[in-house]
C-alpha cells in the first residue's frame, strides 16, 4: 500500500536499512568481500550465456516476419517481368541499403533504445511522452503517481530546448489531440499488419505447391492458405507459451537455409551480383527505369516489413539480445538470401514470379517448402501477438472499447489473447486472401500499412529524443530529416499503388480509427461531466436529517472513475434511496502511462471525513501491461490495504493521508504547510455542522444519522473490529450505469458520434461488472443520463 502514512514509514525503514547495510559491510571480513567479487564475476559470465540464449529465443518471436520477406519481394518489385538483367542489380542494391538504413541503423540501434522499461510499440512511446509532458487527454493523474518506482522520467532545465518543446505541446488541447490521433493512426496500421502479414506470408508459402505442379489452379493454393489461416487463428487461445519452444529453432533453421541457398546460388549462377553493394547501381537503376523504378520501391519496401513488429514485440527480450540476433544471424542471412535470388534471376529472368522457390535446389525443395510454411506461420503468430499487445495498451489508456483480455501464460505476462479481436482478424484476413488471390495486391496493401507505421514512429521518436533523451536539436534534426527522406520516398511510391490494393489498409485503419477515436471522445466527455458534476461530501451528509439518511450494516464499494471528489452517482443514489452502508469506500480503478504498477504500490488509501464516519477512498492503479484479473484477489487486496491504512493511521497518532486532502477531495495546501494533524483539521471543518453525527460502531441493526451531534448508548470499539464486522455483514458493489447523450443544440457530427456510434460500442462491449468480476447477488447498478 502506498499512502501518506506508509510513505513515511517506508522512508524510515529505508533509512534504517541503509544504515544496517553499512554496518554489515563494515563488519565484513576481507575474505567475504573477495567471495562477493568472485560471485559477481560468475554472474557476469552467466549473463553472457543468458544473453546468447535470449538472442536465440528472440529469433522466433521478433524476426519471423522480417525473415519471411524473401518469399515475395522480387515478385512485387517486378510484377510485369524483368526487361534488363542490370535492373536486378539495382533492385538488390536498393534492398541492401534499405535493410541497412531502416532495420539495422534506425530500429535495432536507435528506436529499440526508446523503449518504455522494455516495452515497445507506438503506445509505449506515447506513455513515455505522457510522463515527461502533460499531454494525457484524461486528467486523472495525481502527484503521488509520480512517486511510483516504475514512473521513471528525466528532468531538464527550464530554459532548455526540451522545456520549450514541452510547453509548446502543453499549450493547446489541439496539439495534445493531434498527437493522440497520430498514435492511434499508428496503432490502426499495426492492426492492419496483423491482418495482412498472415495473408501474404501464408499465401506466399503455399504458392510453392504450384511451382512443383504448374498445372494446378491458383484456387487450390488459396484454399490451402485459408485452411492454414483458420487453423492458425483457432489455436490462438492456447497462447504461444506451449508451442513457443518450436519458434526459435524453426526461424533459425529458416535463416540458415535461405542464407545457405543464397551462397549456393551466388556460386552457381552469377557472383557479379555482389556489385550491388556499391550505391552507384541505385542511381543507374532510377536513371534507366525512371517512373517504373520509382513505383517499384513499393515492392522493395517489402524487404523491411516486419521491422515495426520487431519494435512492438520488444517486451520479451532485452535490447542487447535483439541487437545481437539481428547483426549476427538475421542481417547477413537476409543479404545472402536476396543476393542468391538476384544471381538466379540474372540467368532466369522469366522466373521472377516464383523466384524464391525456383531458386531452391531440387534435392531439398520439399524440406524447404515445409520450413517455409512453418516460418510463415511463426511470422503470422508474432504479428498477431503484437496486435493483441497494442490493443491491450490502447484499452488501458481509454482508446479502445472494453474487450475480454486473457493471459495465456503464467510465466510471461506479455502473452495475452483477445477472443473478439482474434475472430475479427481471422475474418478480415481470410477476406483479403480470398479476395485478392495473389501476392502482388496484398503486397501493395502491406507496404502501405508498414510505411505509415514507420512515419508515425519517426515523428514520435523526434519528441522522445527531445523530451526524454535531451539530445541536441541538431542531432534530432539529422535523425528526423534522414528518416523522413527515406520513408517519404517509399510512401510516395506506395501512393501510386493505392488502386492496386494499397487502399485496403487505409479502409481498415479508417474503421478502427473511427472506433478508437469515438470511444476515447465519449470517455473524455463522460469524465469531464463527472468532474464538473461531482458533489461535496459536506452537502450529502448535511442532507441526512431531512432525508432520514440511514446507515445499514455492511460495506458499500462505490466504483467511480474519479480519483478525487464524490461522484454524482452517489448523490443520485442516496437521493432516491436515503440509506448508505456503515462503511463506504469510493473505489477508483485507473490506468497510468507506465508499463506496470508493482503490487505493493498498487493501492492508495485515504480517509474522507472524520474517523467516526468510516468513509474512505481507494485508488487502484494499473499499468498498460497489467491485467485486472478475474478472481477475488482484487477485493481481498483492497480490504488488506484498507486495514493496513487504519492500523498505520492509529500508529501515527491519527496522521493519515487526509492531511493532503480536504473534504471535497482536493489538496489542502494550508494543512500540508502547517504540518498540523489531519484529524484536527477535518474536525475543525466539521465543527459548525450540527446536523452531522457519527454512525454507531456496531453493525447490527440500522443506524440513523441524526442531528443530535452525539451517539446515545454507543460503546467505544476498535475500528478494526468494526470494519471486520461490517465486512462479515456483507459487501455491496455499487456501479454507475451512466448513459451519455448529446444535447439538442449539439452539431450533427457530435450527435452521430455520441448517440449512435458510442452508444452502440458501449452496448456491445463488456460491462464493468464483468471486468471487476462482481457477483450479481451483491451488485447494485445506479442508472443516470448525462447530456454532454
Amino acid at each position: 500500500m502506498a499512502s501518506g502514512v506508509e510513505i513515511d514509514e517506508e522512508n524510515n525503514n529505508e533509512s534504517k536499512g541503509g544504515m544496517w547495510d553499512l554496518e554489515q559491510k563494515l563488519d565484513q571480513p576481507m575474505d567475504e568481500e573477495a567471495g562477493r567479487l568472485r560471485n559477481m564475476y560468475r554472474e557476469k559470465k552467466f549473463s553472457t550465456l543468458l544473453l546468447l540464449r535470449l538472442a536465440y529465443q528472440s529469433l522466433g518471436v521478433v524476426y519471423g516476419d522480417l525473415g519471411t520477406s524473401p518469399l515475395y519481394v522480387y515478385n512485387n518489385t517486378f510484377p510485369h517481368g524483368i526487361d534488363d538483367p542490370e535492373d536486378v542489380i539495382g533492385a538488390l542494391s536498393l534492398i541492401i541499403y534499405s535493410l541497412t538504413l531502416i532495420p539495422l541503423l534506425k530500429y535495432v540501434f536507435i528506436v529499440c533504445r526508446a523503449n518504455d522499461n522494455g516495452q515497445g510499440g507506438t503506445f509505449a512511446l506515447y506513455s513515455l511522452l505522457c510522463r515527461h509532458a502533460k499531454i494525457n487527454t484524461i486528467p486523472n493523474q495525481h502527484r503521488t503517481d509520480e512517486e511510483l518506482t516504475t514512473y521513471s522520467r528525466s528532468t531538464f532545465h527550464e530554459h532548455s530546448f526540451a522545456a520549450k518543446t514541452k510547453r509548446w505541446l502543453e499549450a493547446y488541447p489541439f496539439r495534445k489531440n493531434a498527437l493522440l490521433i497520430l498514435v492511434v493512426v499508428g496503432t490502426c496500421m499495426v492492426i492492419g499488419d496483423g491482418i495482412l502479414t498472415p495473408a501474404i506470408s501464408v499465401l506466399s508459402a503455399s504458392g510453392g505447391i504450384k511451382v512443383d505442379h504448374p498445372k494446378m489452379s491458383n484456387d487450390v493454393v488459396v484454399v490451402v492458405a485459408v485452411i492454414i489461416l483458420v487453423g492458425l487463428f483457432s489455436l490462438q487461445h492456447y497462447g504461444t507459451d506451449r508451442v513457443g519452444w518450436l519458434f526459435a529453432p524453426v526461424v533459425l533453421l529458416w535463416f540458415l537455409l535461405v542464407g545457405g541457398i543464397g551462397i549456393y546460388n551466388i556460386w552457381k549462377y552469377d557472383s557479379s551480383v555482389l556489385r550491388a553493394f556499391s550505391p552507384v547501381y541505385i542511381y543507374r537503376y532510377f536513371r534507366r527505369r525512371k517512373s517504373e523504378g520509382w513505383t517499384s520501391l513499393g515492392g522493395i519496401m517489402l524487404s523491411i516489413t516486419g521491422t515495426e513488429a520487431l519494435f512492438a514485440d520488444l517486451a520479451h527480450f532485452p535490447v542487447s539480445a535483439i541487437q545481437l540476433a539481428f547483426t549476427v544471424v538475421c542481417f547477413p542471412c537476409l543479404l545472402l538470401a536476396y543476393s542468391g535470388q538476384a544471381a538466379y534471376l540474372m540467368q532466369n529472368k522469366d522466373h521472377v514470379v516464383d523466384a524464391f522457390y525456383r531458386s531452391i535446389p531440387e534435392s531439398i525443395y520439399w524440406p524447404v517448402f515445409v520450413i517455409a510454411t512453418l516460418a510463415a506461420i511463426v511470422a503470422s503468430q508474432a504479428t498477431i501477438s503484437a496486435t493483441f499487445s497494442i490493443i491491450k495498451q490502447a484499452l488501458a489508456l481509454g482508446c479502445f472499447p472494453r474487450v475480454k483480455v486473457v493471459h495465456t501464460s503464467k510465466k510471461f505476462l506479455g502473452q495475452i489473447y483477445i477472443p473478439d479481436i482474434n475472430w475479427i482478424l481471422m475474418v478480415l484476413c481470410i477476406a483479403v486472401t480470398a479476395g485478392f488471390k495473389n501476392q502482388s495486391q496484398i503486397g501493395n496493401a502491406y507496404g502501405t500499412a508498414v510505411v505509415i507505421v514507420m512515419l508515425v514512429t519517426t515523428l514520435l521518436m523526434t519528441l522522445i529524443m527531445l523530451l526524454v533523451w535531451h539530445c541536441h536539436w541538431a542531432v534530432v534534426l539529422i535523425f528526423t530529416v534522414l528518416s523522413l527522406v527515406v520513408e517519404c520516398t517509399y510512401f510516395s511510391a506506395v501512393l501510386f499503388k493505392l488502386d492496386q490494393g494499397g487502399w485496403v489498409p487505409l479502409v481498415i485503419a479508417a474503421a478502427f480509427l473511427l472506433i478508437m477515436y469515438v470511444w476515447h471522445y465519449g470517455t473524455v466527455k463522460r469524465y469531464e461531466f463527472e468532474m464538473h458534476s461531482k458533489v461535496s461530501m459536506a452537502w450529502i451528509l448535511g442532507l441526512g436529517p431531512s432525508l432520514g439518511l440511514v446507515r445499514v450494516p455492511g460495506i458499500g464499494l462505490v466504483y467511480t472513475e474519479l480519483a478525487s471528489g464524490v461522484p454524482h452517482i452517489f448523490s443520485h443514489f442516496i437521493t432516491n434511496l436515503p440509506a448508505i452502508h456503515s462503511v463506504m469506500v469510493f473505489v477508483c480503478v485507473k490506468y497510468l502511462p507506465v508499463y506496470t504498477v508493482p503490487e505493493d504500490e498498487r493501492f492508495l488509501v485515504k480517509r474522507i471525513g472524520p474517523k467516526n464516519f468510516h468513509m474512505f477512498r481507494c485508488v487502484a492503479r494499473y499499468g498498460y501491461k497489467d491485467l485486472h484479473k478475474k478472481d477475488d484477489d482484487f477485493e481481498k487486496k483492497l480490504f488488506d490495504n484498507l486495514f493496513m491504512f487504519v492500523r498505520l493511521e492509529s500508529m501515527m497518532d491519527g496522521c493519515s493521508d487526509s492531511d493532503e486532502y480536504s473534504l471535497y477531495g482536493q489538496q489542502t495546501q494550508h494543512s500540508r504547510d502547517n504540518g498540523s494533524s489531519s484529524t484536527a483539521n477535518i474536525e475543525l471543518s466539521y465543527s459548525s455542522m450540527d446536523s452531522i453525527a457519527p454512525v454507531k460502531s456496531h453493525p447490527q441493526g440500522n443506524n440513523t444519522i441524526t442531528s443530535s451531534g452525539h451517539e446515545s448508548g454507543q460503546t467505544e470499539v476498535d475500528e478494526m473490529e468494526f470494519l471486520n464486522n461490517c465486512r462479515d455483514a456483507g459487501v455491496v458493489h455499487i456501479l454507475g450505469n451512466t448513459v451519455i447523450r448529446a444535447r439538442r443544440e449539439s452539431r450533427f457530427y457530435k450527435k452521430l458520434a455520441i448517440d449512435y456510434i458510442y452508444a452502440f460500442l458501449r452496448k456491445i462491449c463488456r460491462e464493468n461488472s464483468v471486468i471487476f468480476n462482481i457477483p450479481h447477488e451483491s451488485l447494485l447498478n445506479v442508472g443516470q443520463i448525462f447530456f454532454v
